[in-house]
């Protein structure tokens, strides 16, 4: 294992060349926390949709999302030495890292704007189903954006991106029954407040 290597010499050595595209997450991070930046780049190709796809259903604003993604790489980056694989994958590790960038933000937030593409529809569909299309997408988005953060966060992993429950509970830093407890809550709200919206 290359963690054993370092802890017996104290460095990787450099004469040989690392194959980035065949390596393991953790051996690409403990490559990258002795300076191969192409280790860590080659987190960065394969996390990088994921994670900002994560971020973009939690902040609602492309470029913020954008921001957070490049935040929580340039952590992980600074941080991949400290990264145990024992205690966490590194795609737990590193949307940990993202959900709670989101967190804060959310926290500083007070008002988010509606993505750019929240009215698309599809072109094919007559005039009244466009329109009610748009207005319940409009006010689940709004209704979404009410949630508390944790409740977003959960939903955002457990629907949107497809993780189990214990999945999201190891990124929120959670147990596997506060978690289903947050999914509840968010989905008894959502549904309160599109029966008032619609």
């Amino acid at each position: 294992m290359v963690a054993s290597r370092v802890a017996a010499h104290g460095q990787y050595p450099m004469n040989k060349p690392h194959c980035h595209e065949e390596t393991d997450d953790p051996e690409l991070l403990a490559w990258a926390a002795d300076g191969d930046k192409g280790a860590f780049d080659e987190i960065v190709k394969r996390h990088g949709p994921f994670a900002l796809r994560v971020a973009s259903r939690l902040v609602c604003d492309p470029a913020t999302a954008e921001d957070i993604v490049q935040d929580a790489m340039v952590r992980a980056w600074a941080q991949a030495g400290s990264f145990d694989p024992r205690r966490a994958r590194f795609t737990t590790w590193l949307y940990r890292i993202i959900v709670n960038l989101c967190i804060d933000y959310r926290r500083k937030a007070r008002f988010s704007p509606l993505p750019e593409d929240f009215d698309q529809v599809d072109p094919k569909a007559g005039a009244d189903e466009m329109m009610e299309l748009d207005e319940r997408h409009a006010a689940l988005l709004i209704a979404l954006k009410s949630l508390p953060v944790r409740q977003r966060a959960a939903i955002t992993l457990v629907y949107d991106e497809g993780m189990s429950g214990a999945e999201a509970a190891r990124v929120l830093n959670l147990s596997a029954k506060a978690v289903e407890r947050l999914l509840a809550r968010a989905r008894s709200t959502l549904r309160e407040q599109m029966k008032t919206r619609i």
